[in-house]
């Protein structure tokens, strides 16, 4: 899968800059509206979103170009095809996840009610 070496921060990002494009491929975003999409638990300052945004553009997500508009800095954001189809994969990858500790939570029942029989024969 695709995202499956973003790390937290960069999964955060990645997820407010795709709810920010809303399904177009080319898009103005100034850093602040990134930084509001992100959720509120995560602290991250405009330094490092340049940084973790550079990163996802070299990973093949976006082009990013920077500009400046009314004295504002904003990014003019062209989604690649890793970028737009991020949101399928983030949700393969997270069904991924909940059927491992599914298989996992499973296994540690099978093992239990195990152990519970054979204390009984053997007790």
């Amino acid at each position: 899968m695709i995202n499956d070496k973003l790390n937290k921060r960069e999964n955060e990002v990645m997820r407010a800059v795709f709810s920010l494009s809303l399904g177009k491929e080319r898009f103005l975003a100034a850093p602040c509206e990134i930084l509001a999409a992100l959720p509120s638990k995560v602290r991250i300052d405009e330094e490092s979103l340049e940084r973790t945004l550079r990163s996802l553009e070299l990973d093949g997500y976006f082009q990013l170009i920077s500009s400046e508009r009314k004295g504002e800095k904003i990014y003019v954001v062209l989604m690649r095809e890793a970028g737009l189809c991020y949101r399928r994969s983030d949700i393969q990858r997270r069904r991924s996840v909940a059927f491992k500790w599914g298989v996992g939570a499973i296994g540690a029942c099978i093992t239990f009610f195990i152990g519970v029989i054979l204390r009984l024969i053997f007790k």
